[in-house]
């Protein structure tokens, strides 16, 4: 029977647990790190094809997409969205720890002084809300396509619903954040559509090129723990 859960011996438990902690902290760092580095901009130039020009918050961005479709894929629906739910807390926690530190005076002696460490941290605030309104968005839709067309191939095909998933939610995501930092004027509307198609670019590449990562990772997880075909584990 295709998607079942399997029940874990209590050794087997805790290792399995423990993995998703560690594939959970992994995406919450990658979440909150995207929201407090995403003011720098570089371009890339991809073999003469096409130059990329992007914020260097969208470097870890794709990762947090791999870890929920491994979650997905291998712990289920349930747990893959009780790993978005604690990204929401821990970028909106991130703001709060970000805004204390901007609010207190410098010393003379800082090496980083007020004026700098604004101009940096200032616009995480409303780099946080527009990232986590993507991200609610693109990161449920994710893994809504998901599980979507794992029903419609039976579970099989794996790169087609890790593929369909990820480039629909990137748009999404993509286009939510830039739409909401153009609004707030923290983003020239000027520079919206370039910004829009090399985002979305980069991480359809991203994805297309995690692919192969994401069947090791499903596979060793499965070997490691006896899934059946179309088996999920079972935590609590």
């Amino acid at each position: 029977m295709l998607f079942t859960n399997t029940i874990l011996k209590e050794k087997d438990y805790r290792e399995a647990y423990h993995i998703y902690l560690i594939l959970g902290a992994l995406f919450i760092c990658s979440l909150v790190v995207s929201n407090l580095i995403f003011q720098k901009f570089f371009s890339w130039d991809f073999f003469g094809i096409y130059t990329f020009e992007i914020s260097v918050g969208i470097l870890p961005y794709p990762i947090t997409f791999l870890i929920t479709d491994i979650i997905s894929e291998v712990y289920g629906k349930k747990k893959a969205n009780q790993i978005v739910t604690a990204g929401i807390f821990a970028s909106f926690f991130s703001l709060l720890i970000v805004l204390a530190a901007d609010y207190v005076p410098a010393t003379e002696w800082s090496p980083i002084d007020d004026s700098l460490f604004t101009k940096v941290f200032g616009a995480t605030g409303i780099a946080v809300f527009a990232s986590m309104m993507a991200y609610l968005l693109a990161q449920y839709i994710d893994i809504q396509l998901f599980h979507f067309w794992k029903k419609i191939t039976k579970g099989k095909k794996l790169w087609l619903r890790n593929n369909f998933s990820t480039f629909t939610s990137q748009f999404v995501d993509t286009f939510t954040v830039l739409a909401l930092l153009s609004v707030f004027g923290k983003l020239d509307w000027g520079l919206f559509g370039g910004l829009l198609l090399s985002g979305f670019l980069f991480k359809v590449l991203v994805a297309a090129l995690d692919t192969p990562l994401l069947y090791l990772c499903t596979h060793l997880l499965r070997k490691r723990f006896g899934l059946k075909f179309g088996e999920e584990l079972k935590l609590s």
